[in-house]
């Protein structure tokens, strides 16, 4: 055999080669990205865990907020729901979910809270500096105000992490009472809490 024949044998196994990395490693354009598998977290936090969620639902709009308290197991420690009678802005619904539950947080001597929300635009207005200018300046600094006062922690959680407090808050919805607060899971909640404390998985694209 030929040097030019060996060097193109070569050259054809290297080309080859570099093919076969390149689909093992890279995706292929327009495809799909690949599923993530989402559940609810306390990033191994020992201290009490809320959730929080804020929705806006229905024709008229109706907002509403609600969370739910555990430990860092999972366990169900108190829940609450609420409707919010004077707005249909979902970010205020989003706030004012964090607030209440900060302030019972306080009155319950909390001094140590991870708190959870998916609402990335609320999380990100509490922890950047305050825009005075912003239409909830004043619910904004009052959630500050409360956070710097204890060791809360403020975190983001995917929707599919938060399904509880979503529940909650969509309970909100189906009531006009300002705020409810619910020492024992509801039946039909039952089964989400049970879902966070065995770390199911759900996928998330």
């Amino acid at each position: 055999m030929s040097d030019l024949v060996k060097r193109r044998i070569l050259s054809n196994n290297i080309f080859n080669l570099a093919g076969s990395i390149t689909n093992a490693f890279c995706k292929a354009e327009g495809a799909a990205p690949s599923p993530r598998l989402i559940r609810w977290n306390n990033n191994n936090s020992r201290c009490t865990i809320l959730n929080v969620d804020g929705s806006c639902l229905g024709v008229p709009i109706c907002a509403s907020f609600g969370g739910v308290f555990r430990d860092n197991t999972g366990t169900y420690i108190a829940g609450y729901s609420g409707y919010i009678s004077h707005s249909q802005d979902i970010l205020f619904a989003e706030l004012t979910a964090l607030y209440q539950r900060l302030r019972l947080a306080v009155n319950l001597n909390c001094e140590e809270l991870a708190c959870y929300s998916d609402s990335l635009l609320a999380i990100n207005l509490i922890k950047d500096d305050l825009n005075h200018f912003h239409v909830y300046v004043v619910l904004i600094q009052n959630i500050k105000d409360i956070m710097v006062s204890r060791n809360f922690n403020l975190h983001h959680s995917l929707r599919e992490g938060n399904q509880c407090a979503n529940f909650m808050a969509k309970l909100g919805a189906s009531s006009d009472v300002e705020l409810t607060l619910h020492s024992s899971p509801l039946e039909d909640l039952l089964p989400l809490v049970r879902t966070d404390e065995l770390g199911v998985l759900f996928m998330r694209r």
